[in-house]
């Protein structure tokens, strides 16, 4: 008869997971400039101008490819708890990403004004700034950028 197995059981670990979405040192200009896709690039310069006006703060970069303007402190009923930005932008291969939804939701009403995009949970997806109505994509911003102020006291 074989042995029976020992099981193990794996215990949580008790270090907590380090963030990757944290501030860092690395020029916003330098990564911009170093975005291969011509288009990609002068768009992100188009919302770099824009969330700076919007926002009166000065960029940040956070973790390898974000920038985020401004930033507040989270804590969740976990324990969980964090810095991030209140809005930012990314300039991806496949498409600008706008971290302009967590303090909108999916439901809001400017999104049917926008134009072409697509969204994930906190993520607004773009191509390019050509296929989307700008003053409405500045409205977004901007009320995002508010109400995460005035949600996390940021």
């Amino acid at each position: 008869m074989p042995a029976a197995r020992k099981k193990t059981v794996k215990k949580p670990s008790k270090k907590k997971a380090d963030l990757k979405t944290k501030p860092t040192g690395q020029s916003v200009t330098a990564f911009i400039n170093s975005v291969e896709n011509e288009t990609r690039r002068r768009d992100a310069k188009t919302v770099l101008a824009m969330m700076k006006k919007i926002t009166g703060e000065k960029p940040k970069m956070w973790g390898p490819t974000i920038i985020g303007f401004g930033e507040y402190h989270y804590k969740y009923e976990s324990g969980r708890e964090g810095d991030m930005l209140n809005v930012g932008f990314s300039p991806r291969k496949a498409n600008l990403v706008l971290y302009v939804l967590g303090s909108l939701g999916d439901d809001e009403s400017l999104l049917q004004k926008l134009g072409k995009y697509k969204t994930g949970r906190a993520c607004l997806y773009v191509n390019k700034l050509e296929d989307v109505d700008v003053k409405v994509l500045e409205k977004m911003i901007k009320k995002s950028y508010d109400a995460t102020k005035r949600k996390y006291r940021a």
